[in-house]
């Protein structure tokens, strides 16, 4: 059966590839009390695997010299969900080091979320990415 003014071969339609939207988040970091060793970034969209991502594969995760990591770019992220987790690794063990339970390295996250008993939840430090960039100025914390 003929469709009326469909003269068209499969080969000859037009396909329209739309572009894949992208943004950047910027972190401002401040309040670190050293430039040793190294900060540990997590942008996570899984509220299971946060703020400890370390066995989340989607996530994004960075390593940034202290010294050079009072603002951090992340590029290419698509639209979505995020939290963000620093960790201020100041003996490059690549992990959080804790003391009878306690945090012995800093540590910061999105939004700023107050900091009861534990860390804090994925919706507390949660935002949304769109198309255009965010930025999230991140006081990092110490208790030990």
């Amino acid at each position: 059966m003929a469709v009326l003014g469909a003269s068209a071969s499969a080969s000859e339609i037009p396909v329209v590839v739309a572009p894949v939207l992208s943004a950047s988040v910027d972190l401002a970091i401040t309040g670190m009390r050293s430039e040793k060793g190294n900060v540990l970034v997590c942008l996570s969209t899984n509220p299971d695997y946060f703020p400890d991502c370390t066995k989340d594969k989607k996530a994004r995760k960075l390593k940034v010299a202290a010294a050079q990591a009072g603002t951090i770019k992340i590029s290419g992220v698509t639209p979505g969900t995020y939290a963000v987790a620093l960790i201020h690794d100041e003996n490059a063990n690549g992990k959080m080091d804790l003391r009878l339970f306690l945090p012995r390295e800093g540590f910061g996250f999105s939004r700023n979320p107050k900091i009861g008993m534990g860390p804090p939840k994925f919706k507390s430090a949660q935002f949304n990415l769109g198309s255009a960039d965010v930025h999230h100025a991140v006081q990092m914390k110490y208790i030990l």
